[in-house]
């Protein structure tokens, strides 16, 4: 069916609105204007001081997305012949909350899930965490964040005592004498930051990329180490053995500023530079330039991607890398130290303040029985009313179902269908879901098997805070009044809310007001926001977290004075390498590793939608090296079906020495037969429940010519 076209019309004072990108972490500053009254252009914000102006070309399209005719505008309703058909409003929240209510009154609350979203602000994912515990009373809410973010967050409460992408300004990588980035590609994933790169070079730096592929960023670099998918950690554990070796760690660091050492020394001394060139594929003399740079540099960066986190030892993955980082003593001194690149638009602030399954509002743990006395009494409650630990993200999906338990789903903001790992399995799971309740602006094909589907305001429709990857806190402004028949998604938690009984605890009607009560939620957290305010964000490009009071300056800078556990120092933690959870054998016999285009964002349910987007990347590629290409008979444009023991997907062959022999690369911005995501593995991470995206075991099924469509997407 035909979802109802938009109208788009112009708040008064729109012109020239000064907003932020709805895409990536970076959350450049954008300004929207409608000339003549027209279409909305978008054009960087050159007062903002972390894109300077520029913008990647999902940002200079992002108005496309305000009128496009494929918008939702009124509730959808699964019909009895299995149609989704437009519904009212009432009718589509009755029926969410009755359903619900029954779920609970038959299976208890711990039936009813709730996934969130990294695109969500910070009030949006306070209030969905909030609305789970108190007006449905289930632990089962996570969102997709999960997937994206975890893994880095959990090494670095680990070793640092708090976790926050970068600990830095990205202006600061201007001046690093030398930069080694793990597994990120950013001229595709964050393309404005890459200016900060450049600065960089043209400061006479030296950047390092450690990757399986040679990408874009890649081809930039001073020295590039090819590195086995999976092999990051031996890596890491690798370059400090070497440092141990030459004599190049700094004893008075780690001894004045730091505890464990010595269990590191232990671990990382059998990661002699033979057994590491085995397992990693990178040659003993490039291992012993990497780490010479970093240990000789004034200022040297340690910066990991999803390349290293998105495993099933992602957390220990990036523990190896801090370990070298603080062994060198780089970390928390001027243009140095240790950080990582946050994916999604709101990854950072979206798993501080409570749509993760263990967390509250300010990062606060929700197993922590002071941290659920302070959340409990800002809301009114009873602490011990506060459910547990729920599930986290794939688990949680993976649970979905009668002989799951989790019987009822509301989605916001997140295409699970397609960003989950084994997506067959999840499709399949949403199918058996007695409620499945979507807010989205765009069908997508986690809302084809919804039975409501609430249509939600865009980016640039509504008004709150993002957390961009430096931890500055930032406003979302509304330039566009939504179309008629669309609500925002604090409206429809309200709604749902006052159905279910609990309609004074979410009483809001704007974003502002539940800032304020957001900021007291968050007040001696350790992601305390209680200092921040839209007015002060206004004043200053926005303001970094912990600011713990309206006078603080905000911390721009971690670690220069202390760490953040009790005694103030960081922690060495010794980890050891050990093989993905499926590796390449007889009848799986290559790696499978995914990413992105620079074109496309996540899921694609966006970014598909636009023209020039969808035109410059229309289908996903399998990129696989010329040597491999000519073992199996393929060609440019040849479809490759492509196998691993979760299932099977087809697409074109890109032919590139850009990639390992013994690699294939694939994007995931796509459903269908064309999605990648039919193949990952879900084995997670003990500490992060991260998916092992990264590491598949995969074969080349079949191979047949290429065709005038190639695959379908």
């Amino acid at each position: 069916m035909s979802a109802p076209v938009a109208s788009l019309a112009v708040l008064s004072h729109a012109a020239g609105c000064r907003t932020h990108c709805p895409y990536c972490a970076y959350q450049c500053g954008v300004v929207m204007s409608q000339p003549g009254g027209g279409a909305w252009t978008v054009a960087g914000d050159p007062q903002f001081p972390v894109n300077n102006g520029q913008l990647c070309i999902k940002g200079w399209t992002a108005a496309e997305l305000l009128g496009n005719p494929d918008r939702v505008t009124t509730p959808l309703m699964r019909t009895a012949a299995g149609k989704l058909a437009p519904a009212a409003w009432g009718e589509a929240l009755d029926f969410v909350a009755d359903g619900i209510r029954r779920i609970r009154a038959e299976h208890g609350p711990e039936a009813v899930g709730l996934f969130g979203s990294g695109a969500l602000t910070n009030e949006k994912a306070y209030l969905l965490g909030k609305f789970a515990r108190l007006a449905v009373g289930t632990p089962h809410m996570d969102y997709n964040g999960r997937f994206c973010m975890s893994s880095a967050a959990g090494a670095g409460n680990k070793a640092f005592g708090i976790d926050r992408g970068l600990p830095f300004p990205v202006s600061d990588i201007a001046d690093a004498e030398v930069i080694l980035l793990v597994g990120a590609n950013s001229a595709d994933t964050l393309p404005p930051i890459m200016q900060w790169f450049d600065r960089q070079k043209a400061n006479g730096g030296r950047l390092i990329v450690a990757d399986p592929r040679r990408s874009a960023t890649a081809r930039t670099a001073d020295l590039h180490l090819p590195v086995t998918p999976g092999s990051d950690l031996a890596l890491a554990n690798g370059l400090l053995f070497l440092a141990i070796e030459e004599r190049l760690i700094d004893e008075a660091y780690i001894a004045s500023r730091t505890v464990g050492f010595d269990a590191v020394r232990s671990a990382v001394l059998t990661y002699d530079p033979p057994r590491v060139e085995r397992i990693t594929g990178v040659r003993e003399a490039a291992l012993r330039t990497c780490v010479r740079w970093l240990a000789e540099a004034e200022g040297a960066m340690i910066l990991t991607g999803r390349g290293p986190e998105q495993q099933s030892k992602g957390v220990d993955t990036v523990l190896a890398f801090i370990n070298l980082a603080l062994a060198l003593g780089k970390v928390g001194r001027p243009a140095s130290g240790f950080g990582t690149l946050t994916g999604q638009g709101n990854g950072q602030g979206g798993r501080e303040h409570g749509q993760k399954a263990d967390q509250l509002p300010g990062y606060r743990l929700i197993e922590v029985d002071a941290h659920r006395a302070h959340v409990a009494k800002v809301w009114g409650v009873d602490p011990a009313s506060l459910p547990r630990k729920g599930k986290s993200a794939y688990e949680l999906l993976d649970s979905l179902g009668p002989d799951g338990g989790i019987r009822g789903l509301l989605v916001m903001g997140s295409n699970v269908a397609v960003a989950s790992p084994h997506a067959g399995n999840i499709i399949n799971r949403l199918k058996s879901l007695e409620l499945l309740a979507v807010c989205d602006a765009f069908l997508n094909e986690t809302s084809a098997e919804a039975d409501v589907v609430f249509p939600v305001y865009q980016w640039a429709e509504e008004e709150g805070t993002m957390t961009n990857l430096e931890g500055r806190v930032i406003r979302r402004r509304a330039a566009a009044e939504p179309p008629p028949g669309v609500r925002g998604d604090i409206d429809v938690l309200r709604e749902i809310a006052t159905r279910l009984g609990a309609g004074d605890k979410f009483a809001f009607h704007s974003a502002p007001e539940v800032f304020e009560e957001f900021r007291r939620a968050t007040a001696g957290g350790t992601a305390d926001y209680s200092g921040i305010t839209y007015d002060r964000i206004d004043r200053e490009e926005g303001v970094f977290w912990p600011c713990p009071a309206e006078d603080h300056p905000g911390t721009p800078r971690l670690f220069a004075e202390r760490f953040h556990h009790a005694d103030g120092k960081a922690k060495f933690h010794a980890v050891t390498h050990r093989p993905a959870g499926e590796e390449p054998d007889a009848d799986y016999p290559l790696y499978l590793t995914t990413g992105r285009y620079k074109e496309h964002y996540n899921s694609g349910a966006q970014t598909r939608l636009v023209g020039t987007l969808a035109a410059a990347q229309p289908r996903p590629r399998a990129q696989l090296h010329p040597h491999l290409a000519a073992r199996l008979g393929a060609e440019r444009g040849s479809v490759l079906v492509l196998e691993t023991r979760r299932g099977r997907a087809e697409f074109a062959a890109d032919v590139s020495h850009d990639v390992r022999q013994d690699t294939i690369f694939v994007p995931f911005h796509w459903g269908g037969r064309g999605a990648v995501n039919l193949l990952t593995n879900p084995a997670l991470d003990p500490t992060s429940r991260m998916p092992e995206y990264k590491v598949a075991a995969v074969r080349v099924a079949a191979v047949r010519p290429p065709t005038d469509q190639e695959v379908p997407a």
